[in-house]
């Protein structure tokens, strides 16, 4: 059998095909490339859904995250994938984040820069344009909340200081943390994110609400004003 055959889920065993599977073993014994397959229903002539999912999966070097990142018109570009297939994968990962995002949480306290960033990871990973948000404190510097303030294009968005402070005071906040993603992964602040930072921490400081940290996010990490002595 040539390095590209495939044979069709139809004619697999039983518990191989990943809808049988599914009922017979559970979810958590599919594969990714099994679960994505469920998700398309079926392949193309030459490919099982399976094999094609595989291809897809490869394609991001089977980082889910990757593929979480993908659009609609990214994943009709695979042979066999129409817009209602792709849509249904953009909406599965989207469901999955939305879950992990509203899964109950304890008070969550912030004693560094690295609890912003896993705290805001559900928000601001795999976004492919720039977020604004806030994080407000109470004096134990318990989350009170964290809210978005704007979000704009892929490299800049709009923040109006009369919006951060209100909420701030409306939620009776001790303190705010700034956060941003850089879609694009460079984590260096920008001129607009310097200036930005020191008109809001002096803002702040005038309303006796300081401003904290600015953090920037990345996907793979993140830079802190308040760690690198900018605050």
């Amino acid at each position: 059998m040539g390095e590209n055959s495939s044979i069709p889920i139809s004619l697999l065993a039983e518990e191989d095909r990943p809808r049988e599977k599914l009922l017979l073993k559970g979810k958590a014994s599919l594969t990714d490339a099994e679960l994505i397959a469920i998700l398309i229903g079926s392949g193309t002539t030459s490919l099982s859904a399976v094999d094609l999912a595989r291809n897809i999966l490869r394609s991001v070097d089977n980082d889910l995250a990757q593929l979480a990142r993908m659009t609609v018109k990214d994943l009709q570009r695979f042979k066999g994938i129409g817009e209602a297939k792709a849509i249904s994968i953009v909406s599965a990962l989207e469901l999955g984040r939305r879950r992990k995002e509203l899964e109950p949480q304890k008070k969550v306290k912030i004693q560094s820069s690295g609890d912003v960033y896993q705290l805001m990871k559900p928000e601001l990973m795999d976004e492919t344009v720039e977020f604004f948000y806030i994080i407000l404190l109470s004096n134990s510097n318990h989350v009170i909340r964290k809210h978005l303030i704007s979000q704009g294009g892929s490299n800049a968005t709009i923040v109006d200081p009369k919006v951060i402070f209100k909420q701030a005071m409306d939620y009776f906040a001790s303190s705010i943390i700034l956060v941003h993603n850089h879609p694009s992964g460079n984590l260096k602040p920008s001129r607009q994110d310097e200036e930005l930072t020191r008109k809001l921490q002096a803002a702040g400081k005038s309303l006796e609400l300081p401003v904290i940290d600015h953090v920037i996010f990345g996907d793979s990490g993140y830079f802190s004003f308040a760690d690198e002595g900018r605050m």
